[in-house]
């Protein structure tokens, strides 16, 4: 595996291939991504594409809702004379298309996940999560209400409505309630996420919908741009300019961490099979590595790969809200996706870093939003 091309490749292989049933399911029926031109967009959108290319089956068509506010990414761009695709620059904080067709599914990504870029836009990222899922959740009650009902939602939540777990809440499982400030500078995205788990609740409680919800665990991978400001794209930014890797904290904070691809084919299991009113957590168990060990395994790996001659090195942010509510473990336990969706990752975080590394050296220019 040489360059980012043969990456992404693999990675739609491997995603595809574990998908077979619920692309099927979804075949010749329409799909709605909201916020496709982002980082889970870029593995959502183009794992569809490849399945219509690959798998001899009625297409999936798909339409991309997106206002673009972090640019518009030359990978989609790329994309828009695929005859299953049509792109279509909306803001979700808006009314819907007056014009919008019958969506037998649904995918609801459309919120700035970057700790730098949402507090930046704090009221547009409350927005999407609450008034544009609004109008989402209410388009699928009038569908049903007119016989073409929508046949699967997905809300992108996040781990952060966990906020700091209890020691004793780690790992961390769905039924934990959450150990989060409400006026802190995260919680423009924390607590609209968590608020529009309650709208996707309540509506497919009261109205049975089929409203599921994704909790997302330090997703990583192809897709996340260089200029995101999260520290995986710093550190990958470091190295290919031949700098140290600056760490902006004292790298004690564990994670885990999921490569992409495992989590793209859990976030279409859910869409598909997830059950109607439930949150499942996406992500790996283990291992639960901290900040430094990231940062040395990138370092590692860069020398293998690009003969890297730098070190890792420790300072101090000019953001004084930079750490505040950044929780200090996260880890999840992922037994509910397991069981109730089949989902079963099994790409290694050296693996994913390979394949984010090699990436990374191809989609070195990108948009700074």
């Amino acid at each position: 595996m040489k360059t980012a091309q043969d990456v992404i490749e693999a990675d739609l292989q491997y995603i595809c291939g574990n998908l077979k049933s619920e692309f099927s399911q979804m075949a010749g029926k329409n799909l709605l991504i909201v916020g496709g031109a982002g980082f889970l967009g870029y593995y959502l959108v183009q794992a569809v594409l490849y399945w219509n290319k690959t798998a001899g089956t009625q297409p999936i068509h798909l339409t991309v809702y997106d206002n673009y506010i972090r640019g518009v990414p030359e990978w989609l761009t790329d994309l828009k004379s695929d005859p299953n695709l049509v792109l279509q620059r909306h803001d979700i904080t808006h009314p819907l298309p007056e014009d919008i067709a019958d969506f037998q599914y649904i995918i609801h990504a459309a919120s700035i996940a970057s700790p730098i870029f949402y507090r930046k836009y704090p009221i547009e990222t409350m927005d999407a999560n609450v008034n544009g899922l609004r109008s989402l959740l209410e388009y699928c009650k009038q569908q049903k209400d007119a016989g073409k009902p929508v046949e699967g939602f997905l809300f992108y939540s996040t781990s952060e409505i966990y906020g700091d777990p209890t020691p004793e809440s780690i790992p961390t499982p769905e039924t934990y309630r959450g150990n989060v400030s409400c006026t802190g500078p995260r919680a423009c995205y924390d607590e609209s996420k968590r608020y529009g788990e309650t709208l996707c609740v309540n509506f497919a409680e009261q109205y049975e919908l089929p409203i599921k919800i994704a909790r997302p665990f330090n997703n990583f991978g192809p897709g996340l741009k260089i200029t995101d400001r999260r520290v995986l794209p710093d550190f990958a930014r470091d190295v290919l300019a031949g700098r140290d890797i600056v760490m902006l904290s004292d790298g004690s904070p564990t994670r885990t961490f999921c490569y992409i691809a495992d989590a793209i084919v859990g976030y279409y299991k859910i869409l598909v099979v997830g059950h109607r009113g439930e949150a499942y957590n996406i992500g790996i168990e283990t291992p639960e590595i901290s900040m430094a060990t990231l940062a040395e395994k990138v370092v590692e790996l860069s020398k293998e790969l690009f003969d890297y001659q730098g070190r890792v090195v420790r300072q101090q942010s000019d953001d004084k809200a930079y750490l505040v509510d950044n929780p200090n473990r996260r880890c999840p336990i992922i037994t509910k996706a397991r069981n109730d969706l089949g989902y079963d990752p099994c790409i290694s975080v050296d693996e994913g870093l390979r394949r984010t590394m090699i990436w990374y050296q191809g989609n070195q220019v990108a948009e700074d939003a």
